[in-house]
């Protein structure tokens, strides 16, 4: 394991999971062709500009090259703002915790 800004991350596979879902109802044709009925169902489905926000910050996060000052932490300069940005987008949302 290793540290980031003084603290262990880690990032959590089942928040993503349940962050891009979402459940839609969409209508379930039979082809019965004895009845006409369509009946609603839900099915789940994934938002598509979360997943691909989520994957660009995760591809953000994971392949940043510069080297950070531990002492500073957070506070460092030396870490681009893409990285600022999706680091702690990705802590409000959950997907990356503290051990």
């Amino acid at each position: 394991m290793f540290k980031i800004f003084n603290e262990n991350y880690y990032i959590d596979i089942d928040a993503i999971d349940e962050y891009v879902q979402f459940t839609a109802e969409v209508l379930d044709d039979n082809n019965d062709t004895e009845t006409d009925v369509t009946e609603l169902k839900e099915e789940k489905q994934i938002h598509l500009v979360k997943y691909e926000l989520i994957k660009n910050f995760l591809e953000t996060v994971l392949t940043e090259s510069n080297e950070v000052d531990e002492d500073l932490g957070m506070k460092s300069n030396e870490v681009s703002i893409p990285f600022k940005i999706a680091f702690n987008s990705l802590l409000i949302k959950k997907i990356i915790n503290k051990i």
